[in-house]
């Protein structure tokens, strides 16, 4: 990760102790830019990756001695190099640098010392040999796919390895660079694979081709005709039930030359489906035996028209998540969280959605209130705290019996101190997260009363957003990926007394902020989907607007002509079929380049997505998923809120989306509250 040149991206540690007496950060010798130099001990390092090693940086006076209590400041590039007391920890392979800066109010000038950190891979420790289709025989003239893996000696895997290939008889089998082995005459061959001098075999047996045709079926569909996005499965009848099976996808009809011939779709373990239409050739090859189909797809057809309701603007806070419920009176209302507002949550009346009507607000010790949920059975609220000015957050559970007069039934601190981010409410148990390393479990039958009853922290772990279904709790743990644990579901032995980890599934971007696990009766399959949080777009190609400009944070400032400008922001939802919790598998994304994703809900096979700057996006989610979503034609609606009188003038910045009774409410963290509704669009008659 290349160095920053902003303190404000780096993780910084002070030499001398915070509470240390002034005379130790101002040295007795005056300090000048003339008269004084850093100097590193030693000055430069080379660490394996995980290493720590002692560093001294020093001032020295012109004369050469060391200048005592000089106010040395050392940081390094955050997941690359953590400084501490001293201390160097390598935590990413590469260059870096650390870098020194002493200043006191005599310089003109700071001092500044680079000090080089050269990060290098542990050696490896042994090597292994997995078959991408070990179900599959090796006859002659077919092909298959081996994979290298390598470890250190902890145990831990080495990102790709740089891997070389060799066939101990390539007259019986050959072996490429990347691993794909041909089968070229009967017998028996050892291919082995070697990282950094460290080797792994395997030996294949390669047999005589049968003999007999290969047939190629695509699996009758119910509701013709194909349109894009839909999978269509196919099945293979050869000579052998072990064959190594090469499918390809090519279109037929137009001029796609330009474009390669599989333009358009996509075919995965002998799974089709299309993202443009048109008319396809779906092929399957074993050895010297080749099976073909057409397949038509036509588009999906799915757009609606998006018409605005209501909205409750709010010019003078940031909003930030949403509730929406029926309350025990029997009307629909509304709580939502915010920032910059002094700690408010506030209650809307949204029964006539075209007349959003603010009738509460309920104020708490906080900088931020960042969660409301409200209980299913419309019993209670809550907010979630951080920022309060004793250092004691909590949450602060509401009774919403008369929501249109909110009393707070009671405040629960203990083992929530260090900040609540998000929350889940459930009946009887609410789901608080204790400053971003575990969520504790309360008991809320009676609210004036919570108690504690257990929690979760995952090791080496940093939480986000925990969401429960059907006795699993899924919490989105950044880095970590999703966690699933047995609270209450019973399959793996977990109670809500007694939780029980069921898996963890790491995501590919490695910035996993919400999920929410969902059952599509169309595909009769367990999803769950799980959406990024990037607050940036580092290393694209347009990586946001020049900080010096200002951001979303900040007001518009008319005499300065800065701030007022959005945040901008990268990520998707990334689509995980769960229908075996011990074996899940990645299958799809929703992906719109050029934003980032927030909270989003599903209802009814349509995804309802907060994307950020991209608006707020209605998305079909029928059939069966597999590709990118954004491609296929499954969109819905996209509609960008903005306000020319929102706390960032005419900015899109969509926090989070509820469906609730034929319209969809969702927040807009710069202009508020907002009820839009979808009406079929018009089609012309064939």
């Amino acid at each position: 990760m290349p160095m920053s040149s902003s303190f404000s991206d780096l993780r910084a540690r002070v030499l001398v102790p915070l509470g240390a007496a002034a005379a130790l950060l101002i040295p007795a010798t005056p300090l000048t830019s003339q008269s004084t130099r850093l100097e590193a001990r030693p000055a430069e390092l080379r660490l394996v990756l995980g290493a720590e090693a002692r560093v001294e940086v020093v001032a020295l006076a012109a004369d050469g001695s060391i200048v005592s209590g000089a106010p040395i400041r050392v940081v390094g590039p955050r997941r690359a190099l953590s400084w501490e007391d001293g201390a160097v920890t390598a935590l990413s392979v590469g260059d870096h640098e650390l870098i020194a800066t002493l200043a006191t109010p005599g310089m003109a000038d700071p001092l500044t010392l680079r000090v080089p950190v050269r990060v290098v891979w542990p050696e490896i420790a042994r090597v292994e040999l997995a078959e991408t289709d070990p179900d599959r025989s090796d006859y002659v003239g077919t092909r298959r796919l081996l994979e290298a893996r390598a470890y250190h000696a902890d145990g831990s895997e080495r990102p790709t390895p740089e891997v070389r290939w060799r066939s101990e008889d390539p007259e019986v089998l050959r072996v490429d660079r990347f691993g794909q082995v041909v089968a070229v005459a009967p017998g028996a061959a050892r291919i082995v694979a070697s990282v950094e001098g460290v080797d792994a075999g395997l030996r294949l047996p390669v047999r005589a081709f049968p003999s007999g045709p290969l047939t190629l079926r695509a699996t009758p569909r119910t509701e013709p005709p194909l349109r894009t996005g839909d999978v269509l499965p196919f099945s293979v009848e050869g000579p052998a039930q072990d064959l190594p099976l090469e499918w390809s996808v090519e279109r037929i009809d137009g001029d796609f030359r330009d474009a390669g011939s599989g333009a358009g779709a996509q075919l995965i373990d002998g799974r089709f489906l299309a993202d443009v239409a048109g008319v396809y050739r779906v092929s399957v090859a074993s050895g010297a035996l080749r099976a073909t189909e057409t397949v038509e797809v036509v588009p999906r057809d799915v757009v609606e028209e998006l018409e605005v309701v209501g909205h409750g603007l709010t010019e003078w806070y940031r909003t930030t998540d949403l509730w929406v419920w029926e309350g025990l009176d029997g009307r629909d209302y509304a709580i939502t969280g915010s920032k910059v507002s002094g700690g408010h949550a506030f209650i809307f009346d949204v029964t006539d959605p075209a007349s959003i009507v603010k009738v509460d607000s309920v104020q708490a010790d906080a900088r931020t209130i960042n969660d409301v949920k409200v209980s299913p059975d419309g019993r209670y609220a809550v907010m979630s705290r951080e920022g309060a000015s004793t250092r004691r957050n909590g949450v602060v559970i509401l009774d919403v019996a008369n929501p249109r007069d909110p009393q707070v039934a009671s405040v629960y601190e203990e083992g929530l101190t260090g900040g609540v981010h998000n929350v889940f409410a459930t009946d009887t148990h609410l789901f608080a997260l204790s400053a971003g390393d575990k969520y504790v479990i309360l008991d809320v039958t009676d609210i004036y009363a919570p108690r504690y009853v257990s929690e979760y922290n995952h090791p080496d772990s940093r939480i986000h957003d925990v969401w429960v279904h059907d006795g699993l709790a899924y919490s989105s743990e950044w880095g970590t990926g999703l966690v699933v644990v047995d609270v209450g579901n019973g399959r793996w032995g977990g109670t809500i007394e007694e939780p029980v980890l069921v898996t963890t599934f790491p995501l590919p971007t490695g910035a996993t902020h919400a999920a929410f696990p969902w059952y599509s009766e169309s595909a009769e399959k367990m999803y769950v989907f799980v959406g990024d949080e990037v607050m940036n777009r580092r290393g694209k190609a347009w990586a946001g607007y020049p900080r010096e400009m200002g951001s979303y944070a900040d007001r518009y400032d008319p005499e300065t002509g800065l701030g007022g400008i959005p945040l901008t922001t990268s990520g998707y939802i990334q689509i995980v079929d769960f229908t075996d919790p011990e074996n899940p598998e990645m299958v799809g994304r929703y992906e719109v380049p050029e934003y980032g994703t927030h909270n989003f809900w599903i209802e009814d096979d349509r995804l309802y997505q907060a994307y950020y700057e991209g608006g707020v996006r209605v998305v079909d989610v029928s059939g069966e998923l597999l590709g990118n979503l954004y491609h296929q034609g499954r969109e819905i609606a996209v509609f960008k809120s903005a306000h020319p009188e929102g706390y960032t003038a005419n900015a899109t910045m969509v926090w989070g989306a509820q469906p609730f009774k034929g319209h969809l409410f969702f927040s807009d963290t710069n202009s508020g509250l907002w009820a839009v509704r979808l009406v079929p669009k018009e089609r012309p008659i064939s």
